[in-house]
């Protein structure tokens, strides 16, 4: 797997100062290399410097969002591929299904607690790619099951 010597490097993308503070703090408390960005640009410029294992991101930042970020991921063609955790406060099944369907590994809604994110670190970095992209897809197919539920369901159903 990996050398249990070397440090697992993560860098978080998140513009909230206060939650890029606190999951940093988290993160190297578990013994993981830490580095932070504060919008999607300067994490553009620092993953082929930082090379991390895995990116937690936010999506609603500027300059460059988090979209931008998985973009521009997927444009690089990196191999292995970095896994991306996307927490952010877009909670719509559609923009998760987005999320999934443009790289993203996992998706957490926000608010959510600090230790439950860095135990989804330590699960995303125990799996081997096969198992990443099987997550990836699994992830895909809840969400998709899930919105065609939703969709299926008359308006009335809901009415009282």
């Amino acid at each position: 797997m990996y050398d249990a010597a070397q440090k697992r490097r993560i860098l978080v993308v998140e513009d909230e100062l206060a939650i890029q503070q606190v999951l940093c703090f988290f993160l190297k408390h578990h013994n993981f290399e830490v580095l932070a960005a504060s919008n999607g640009q300067e994490a553009m410029r620092v993953i082929p410097l930082f090379r991390p294992h895995l990116i937690i991101l936010d999506l609603m930042m500027q300059p460059g969002t988090g979209w931008d970020v998985l973009h521009w991921l997927r444009d690089q063609h990196l191999t292995p591929r970095i896994p991306v955790l996307i927490v952010s406060a877009l909670v719509h099944l559609s923009e998760q299904m987005q999320g999934f369907e443009e790289g993203a590994i996992e998706y957490i809604t926000k608010p959510t607690q600090p230790s439950v994110i860095v135990e989804r670190v330590r699960a995303l970095l125990s799996l081997d790619v096969e198992q990443r992209a099987m997550l990836q897809h699994k992830r895909m197919d809840e969400q998709r099951k899930t919105l065609d539920r939703l969709s299926a369901v008359e308006p009335d159903e809901f009415t009282y």
